[in-house]
């Protein structure tokens, strides 16, 4: 940020050689900075131009000459367009700086007589770019003003900050003559810039790496459960082939029946479900055997791809730390194809100024597309059911009243906001260990995270209602029981393991 004496060295070459400048073009190339195109002047023909940078950014703030005019957004921000609509064609008056501290006023002149002033403060973490017109009354600015002067207010008289202690000012570029100092200021800040983004660069590169390591351990975590459910595939093929020879035996409501196996000679217990009958509990244990054969072998193949990108993220992680100190250097190693895509993953870009950032699209529900924030988190439980939680108020909402569906059960903290919770059910009943980890994960995502005991709710989702101009998160139940949960970390520790990745 340019020191008091530094501003006072730039509003003198502003004043001897610009004053008379026509006002060509207003851009607004970033939210924290404004270029002003000045032409001709008093000093110079009318050809010969001045690309004027403002910069308000903390650290950085500054007034300086750009090599050339940077291309203007498509859709220019609010504040562009009012200047452009009150700065284009008049000219620059006066240039000097005001008050005790670091405020550079431009004065400007319209064709038709009327004047607007541009006070560029230049205050560390409260630096702005206001806007007076009618003498002195502030009608813009930049930054919001509870974020730099929360004395003032728009529509009345602008005030200038009280002074503060006074220190001997520092000028850096005390030495250059003045056709040359707006561009050496400029260079000694836009390199400045260049070593901060190469340093932010550098460190979202590592992080966004980390992150996807991460991302990538819990998939696998996950995957080999799924592979191991191949194992269960045998045993439960043998109890169906058992089953199958003793079906006379099977008695309706019975929940087991003990036979013989036929090779080995010892009695197997084969579990039964009461509500079906022996042949629809021996077609359940097949489909259960090729369900769980067909998962261990998809699994497995996953797996393998897994672990494949795994080593490609580990190659990256090693050309990283190997590049030169050169900013160049690491700027084409950040557009690979493969680093690109996880920095814009883990960092997308911001929007330029007066484009309207649309939210990431993630999920689709029916024709409509759910920003990041409204996404439920989902972790896999036991019978292969998944288990979707809540981010916020808002994702509650939409959760609990559009995602779920009406056999699905709603689990929340009886008493104790937190979110809402919802086991996703097919047909059948769920296993009775999904509910506890279903329970588990209402009981961490509330105020009750750290009890040991704790009443969840559970209710099936046809049996909750919101009601109608209610605050987002809030619905009634009508329906249901409590389920007294005594927490077990092993399994809060498995199932928050078993997230899934969107």
């Amino acid at each position: 940020m340019l020191s008091l004496a530094e501003l006072e060295q730039v509003a003198r070459v502003l004043s001897a050689h610009w004053t008379g400048a026509r006002v060509d073009k207003v851009v607004e190339p970033a939210e924290d900075a404004l270029v002003l195109l000045l032409a001709g002047g008093e000093h110079h023909r009318p050809q010969e131009r001045l690309p004027l940078l403002l910069c308000w950014r903390p650290r950085f703030g500054r007034v300086s000459a750009l090599a050339r005019t940077p291309r203007a957004p498509e859709r220019p921000p609010a504040l562009a367009q009012y200047l452009k609509a009150h700065l284009e064609g008049a000219r620059l008056r006066e240039a000097g700086l005001r008050g005790a501290d670091r405020q550079l006023a431009l004065h400007f002149e319209a064709r038709d007589g009327s004047r607007t002033v541009l006070v560029l403060a230049l205050m560390g973490p409260r630096s702005n770019l206001y806007v007076l017109e009618r003498g002195e009354v502030l009608t813009r600015s930049a930054r919001p003003l509870a974020k730099t002067r929360r004395d003032l207010v728009i529509g009345e008289p602008f005030r200038d900050p009280e002074p503060r202690p006074a220190r001997v000012p520092e000028n850096r570029f005390e030495g250059f003559g003045e056709e040359e100092l707006l561009r050496a200021i400029e260079a000694e800040y836009a390199a400045r810039e260049d070593r901060e983004q190469e340093d932010r660069l550098r460190q979202r590169l590592t992080q966004a790496f980390r992150k996807q390591r991460a991302a990538l351990g819990r998939k696998e975590r996950s995957l080999e459960r799924d592979a191991g459910a191949a194992e269960e595939a045998p045993r439960l093929e043998r109890q169906g082939e058992l089953l199958k020879a003793n079906l006379k035996r099977a008695r309706a409501g019975s929940t087991e029946l003990v036979a013989e196996d036929f090779e080995t000679g010892e009695s197997v217990t084969v579990e039964l479900d009461p509500k079906l009958s022996g042949s629809e509990n021996m077609e359940q244990l097949f489909r259960r055997a090729r369900k769980a054969m067909k998962k261990g072998v998809r699994a497995a193949q996953d797996l393998e791809a897994l672990r494949e990108r795994a080593e490609a993220l580990a190659g990256l992680e090693s050309e990283l730390e190997a590049l030169p100190d050169d900013d160049e250097a690491l700027r084409a190693f950040a557009e690979g194809p493969e680093v690109r895509r996880l920095l814009d993953r883990y960092y997308p870009k911001p929007a330029a100024p007066g484009e309207e950032r649309k939210p990431k699209k993630v999920w689709k529900l029916g024709k409509r597309e759910l920003p990041t924030r409204l996404v439920p988190k989902r972790y896999r439980a036991s019978g292969d059911l998944e288990i979707w939680v809540g981010k916020n108020d808002e994702g509650n909402d939409l959760l609990t009243t559009r995602l779920a569906r009406g056999r699905d059960l709603f689990f929340h903290l009886e008493g104790s906001p937190g979110s809402h919770v919802v086991l996703r059910l097919d047909k059948g009943e769920p296993p009775q260990e999904a509910l506890l980890e279903a329970a588990e994960l209402a009981v961490q995502f509330s105020k009750q995270k750290n009890a040991g005991r704790a009443p969840v709710h559970v209710a099936e989702i046809k049996d909750i209602s919101k009601p109608r101009g209610a605050k987002p998160g809030l619905v009634y139940v009508h329906r249901g029981r409590t389920l007294q949960l005594r927490r077990d970390p092993a399994r809060l520790k498995r199932v928050l393991s078993a997230r899934i990745d969107d």
